[in-house]
């Protein structure tokens, strides 16, 4: 990845051809999560549900290309000891620091549409316990070990990193082999994404649908369920047809 400040204007490239260390978390942050969209709101709700009854408790979390959002982290937080906010960007990795030791009033309303369930309500303070177990590590999504966490999420990171295809599906592989066999997991995309714009800079996507995140998971996954998320008519960009949103557990390797 590269560390250029020149303003680039094509999303078209391989994911090291982007400066994504000088990536504005800032205005990022302001332009998807300063409010609750619908969207996310249905996306935060079932996760919820899903990790409320997933029976893991005092796990090992990982949140893979954490980004400017926290509402991964936030998902898994009353069932983990430790959450890892896994990220490559320098701009990212100071983000996330400084929303670790206060994250901003956004997220209220977000950890909100959480505590409508018991196990989430039940949490005293989530800033304070969001401080205490979340870990924060620089690194690439092509580079995780294998077989580390009881549980993890990766929210539109391999469809938003390349206009490559391949890297798309190397991504994703490299998040779900991060996982142990049986851990729970959820992934959400953007559908037939043409790539984004990030203050005057652009960033790659790649375009996908349904078909192609269940070709990814088929080999990986067991108890596979992929929701497509309908935009309303205040999309939040121009550029793509809706999110999708996949979760299921991790199956034994070398089982199908």
């Amino acid at each position: 990845m590269g560390t250029s400040h020149s303003v680039r204007r094509s999303n078209r490239g391989q994911n090291a051809e982007f400066p994504w260390d000088t990536f504005d978390s800032r205005s990022y942050f302001a332009a998807n999560y300063s409010k609750i969209r619908h969207d996310d709101q249905k996306i935060v709700e079932v996760v919820r549900d899903f990790f409320s009854v997933s029976g893991v408790r005092a796990a090992e979390g990982i949140d893979v290309g954490s980004g400017p959002n926290l509402y991964p982290a936030l998902a898994m937080l009353p069932l983990c000891e430790t959450v890892t906010l896994y990220e490559y960007s320098d701009s990212n990795i100071e983000w996330l620091h400084g929303q670790k030791e206060h994250y901003s009033r956004p997220w209220d309303a977000f950890w909100d549409v959480l505590a409508g369930d018991p196990l989430y309500e039940a949490v005293p303070d989530p800033r304070d316990e969001l401080r205490r177990r979340a870990r924060i590590v620089q690194g690439s999504v092509f580079e995780l070990p294998e077989a580390r966490w009881d549980i993890g999420t990766m929210f539109f990171v391999a469809e938003s990193l390349s206009s490559d295809k391949d890297e798309f599906r190397a991504a994703l592989d490299s998040f779900l082999r991060c996982l142990k066999p049986g851990a729970p997991f959820a992934a959400a995309f953007m559908e037939n994404s043409t790539g984004y714009a990030v203050g005057d800079t652009a960033f790659p996507a790649v375009a996908i649908e349904t078909k192609d995140v269940a070709q990814c998971l088929g080999s990986a996954a067991s108890s596979i369920h992929i929701d497509r998320i309908a935009m309303d008519d205040k999309p939040l960009r121009e550029g793509y047809s809706g999110m999708i949103l996949a979760w299921g557990r991790i199956m034994e390797r070398g089982k199908d």
